[in-house]
């Protein structure tokens, strides 16, 4: 007979499972920052996203589809070790095309409102001098580049979402199970947990500067609120993907369709 796994080892978990992404992603992100700050101001840096990793064709889309396939990784552990604790973490965290047309209003209704917002913070942190001029994509241009920045848009929704919210919050509670508690001492501590999962978000964009990093704690805390209304990630997945594609694909555009190209 298999025991339920105790609270140490639901932490353990996390911490590995942050260790091999996105808090990885943040302790990185905080000394570019920090090495950026030593060397000029921010607003004289440039932050590329995704950029040309050869300059063999060959090469170039080897490493390009490479890098998305293991950046999933992590994605693929913490539904292995769901599934392996007896649930389904497509059901349990509604990652999947069950309410299609309800997922895709969300996350395009989401997507209009942080599209905005980050054209707004960006303008703001560029002015101020807070934030770097941002690249999405600078790679060389062949027949596959597209499809290769849209498996990259669908790596960081995935990535970010399903671990930053699905995973973290479903953990949380089983850490923290006073979470699931009397109402007025778990709405304190889901919002705490809110706040901290915001911060880590807003935590590995800091190497583009104080703007982004502000924007997308935000942004955290956004989606947080949309996951514990609906109980569904799949609508983060789609905003998330229609915002990365966007940037990837049509930046310079949009910065040029709302008077911003100077930036």
């Amino acid at each position: 007979m298999t025991h339920a796994p105790d609270r140490r080892f639901y932490a353990w978990e996390v911490g590995i499972v942050l260790a091999l992404s996105l808090g990885r992603s943040a302790t990185y992100a905080v000394l570019q920052l920090a090495e950026r700050l030593s060397i000029a101001p921010l607003a004289d840096q440039t932050a590329t996203v995704q950029r040309s990793r050869s300059r063999e064709e060959f090469y170039d889309f080897s490493f390009q589809v490479l890098d998305s396939v293991f950046a999933l990784a992590p994605v693929a552990l913490v539904v292995y070790l769901v599934f392996l604790h007896g649930d389904n973490p497509f059901r349990r965290w509604g990652l999947d095309f069950r309410r299609p047309g309800k997922d895709w209003a969300i996350g395009a209704g989401l997507f209009a409102l942080i599209g905005l917002g980050t054209l707004g913070v960006y303008f703001a942190g560029r002015t101020l001098g807070l934030t770097t001029q941002i690249v999405p994509a600078d790679v060389t241009e062949y027949w596959w580049t597209s499809p290769v920045l849209l498996l990259a848009a669908l790596r960081h929704s995935l990535l970010e979402e399903v671990i930053m919210i699905a995973y973290l919050f479903d953990r949380a509670r089983r850490i923290w199970p006073q979470l699931t508690g009397p109402a007025g001492s778990a709405r304190i501590g889901i919002w705490i947990l809110v706040l901290a999962t915001a911060v880590l978000r807003g935590a590995y964009h800091l190497y583009q500067g104080f703007g982004p990093g502000i924007g997308n704690a935000l942004m955290g805390v956004i989606f947080a609120a949309v996951y514990l209304k609906y109980g569904r990630v799949m609508p983060l997945v789609i905003a998330h993907f229609l915002l990365d594609a966007v940037a990837f694909l049509a930046f310079p555009l949009v910065l040029q369709l709302f008077g911003l190209s100077s930036l």
